[in-house]
């Protein structure tokens, strides 16, 4: 037998919850996603660091897919592969590095050598084909296949908003009311702008969104629907679901009007989700400038595997000049999880997302009278922040005064790096299948940092993209409202950056500044 071996992070395990409930059938047909490495490393961390974005370099896509896509040579590989072991190859994106994969799940078992496939059902997240171990491939396409996705169909994040649990003490407001309260640029709508949103399950309805935009005395703006690996468009089959798109989608619409809205769906699983964001990063047809993800999970419930590959994606969306915004959690500072220990949110964790974290605010005659961390642990939720286990501090927070991980003792990426007004209490007004609801988490934080970052692309005339370089320097701390009072609650918020709410809300216009705009 040819030498095998293991692709780095990919193994799975059962979760104490996880109960095996059946065999799975091996002769169904299945698609994966295999991704590939890139032909020359792409690192744009540093590259480009403190510039500002008119004077930053970014590249276009075919540059990208030219100097960093897959080489012929490794498609190459992987079609001779797919061969042997009978498998279809039904798409090949040279520049998202990812071949799909067709047969049946034995066949595809085969090729990756997955073990342990069963079927397996958890307490809230349904039936699923689940397997254990790593998987290999041979020897020959050691370090040419960086990650394979599709074999385990487990569901992988949730979706991170809170509905105001009492309705007759609750403030609440429309989103532009809160972003007239952050001060965003006045005189911009996000015209010439294209915003993506990443959904994982739920839907829009048309006539919803009409009788919202009606009531804010907006046009409803341009807002499309994009299957990813077969998700759709679903409104009425998941209300959970649904209220994450719907409030996504009327933040961010509410906000930047001008802006086209295209909307990303996929199964809730890390195939779909990392095969989302790869589609928008790297979609020349929308071309989107900015990405909002509302949803996640405890970085460590993900594979290295998915891990890598979703924070090399993100890394492909920074050198694009491409934005991407994502919630940082509604758990805390443990992520919701009761192990005793402290957990971030992940995609928010990765390096190049922009982790938005949550606040408690109150406006009075328009303007901010208070702000604090948000925190109604333990039963209505706070934002999460931290310090990750997985991710090293990156060049952007070497010089930002942070604690260590208050498990490990050991420094790491904080999160999160901005905030905005999270709390169901302080919360948003939305409209959900025909019902007025009021919504927090960092679900809309997400939104509304996306919708700010339109505004600012269409106010400088160029992309904002990969900010975090800018707004931890010290020209920018103007741009922000720090948050100095509460806690998450393993982590207290003080004076400047904290691993609460991060650099602080957004103070919009002095951000725009501090940017380069007039």
């Amino acid at each position: 037998m040819a030498q095998r071996v293991e692709i780095p992070g990919s193994g799975r395990e059962a979760s104490p919850q996880d109960q095996r409930v059946g065999e799975v059938d091996r002769d169904k047909p299945i698609e994966v996603t295999v991704y590939l490495r890139p032909s020359a490393p792409l690192d744009f961390v540093d590259q480009e660091a403190g510039q500002a974005p008119a004077d930053r370099r970014t590249m276009s896509h075919d540059e990208l897919a030219s100097a960093h896509g897959a080489s012929d040579e490794d498609i190459a590989a992987v079609r001779s592969f797919a061969g042997e072991y009978g498998l279809e190859v039904t798409a090949v994106d040279q520049g998202r590095r990812a071949v799909s994969l067709r047969g049946t799940v034995q066949a595809l078992a085969d090729a990756f050598g997955a073990q342990g496939l069963q079927l397996y059902e958890h307490p809230s997240a349904g039936r699923f084909r689940g397997r254990q171990g790593p998987l290999t491939v041979p020897a020959e396409l050691g370090g040419v296949i960086t990650g394979v996705f599709g074999i385990d169909e487990r569901p992988q994040a949730r979706p991170h908003l809170r509905p105001s649990t009492d309705a007759a003490t609750a403030t609440s407001y429309t989103p532009p009311q809160v972003a007239a309260a952050y001060e965003f640029p006045s005189g911009a709508t996000g015209s010439g702008q294209t915003a993506a949103i990443l959904e994982l399950g739920g839907g829009f309805s048309q006539t919803d969104l009409n009788a919202y935009f009606k009531s804010l005395n907006l046009t409803t703006p341009s807002v499309t629907a994009v299957g990813v690996d077969g998700g759709t468009n679903s409104p009425g089959t998941d209300p959970d679901s649904d209220g994450e798109v719907m409030l996504d989608i009327e933040v961010l619409g509410s906000v930047a009007p001008g802006a086209k809205i295209v909307v990303y769906f996929a199964p809730n699983t890390d195939q779909g989700f990392i095969d989302a964001l790869s589609t928008a990063v790297h979609d020349t047809s929308h071309k989107p400038s900015v990405v909002s993800i509302s949803w996640g999970g405890p970085e460590d419930s993900w594979t290295q595997q998915a891990r890598t590959q979703m924070e090399q994606i993100l890394t492909e969306a920074a050198a694009l000049g491409v934005a991407v915004t994502v919630a940082s959690g509604d758990g805390g500072s443990t992520d919701g999880v009761n192990d005793g220990k402290q957990h971030v949110d992940f995609p928010a964790s990765a390096p190049h997302a922009l982790g938005c974290g949550g606040t408690t605010l109150h406006i009075a005659n328009g303007q901010i009278s208070s702000e604090t961390v948000w925190n109604e642990l333990p039963s209505h939720g706070a934002g999460g922040g931290g310090i990750s286990i997985e991710f090293p501090v990156p060049s952007y927070q070497t010089a930002t005064k942070m604690p260590a991980n208050v498990d490990t003792g050991k420094t790491g990426r904080g999160v999160p790096d901005v905030s905005g007004n999270a709390d169901p209490e302080t919360g948003y007004q939305v409209l959900v299948d025909g019902k007025q609801q009021t919504f927090g988490g960092t679900s809309a934080v997400a939104p509304l940092w996306a919708a700010l970052i339109t505004l600012l692309n269409e106010s400088l005339g160029k992309p904002v993209g990969f900010m975090q370089p800018q707004i931890y320097t010290v020209s920018a701390v103007a741009g922000f409202h720090d948050i100095t009072k509460g806690n998450n609650p393993a982590y207290t918020a003080g004076a400047g950056w904290d691993a609460c709410t991060g650099n602080g809300s957004p103070s919009g216009q002095e951000l725009l500044h501090a940017l380069g705009g007039s």
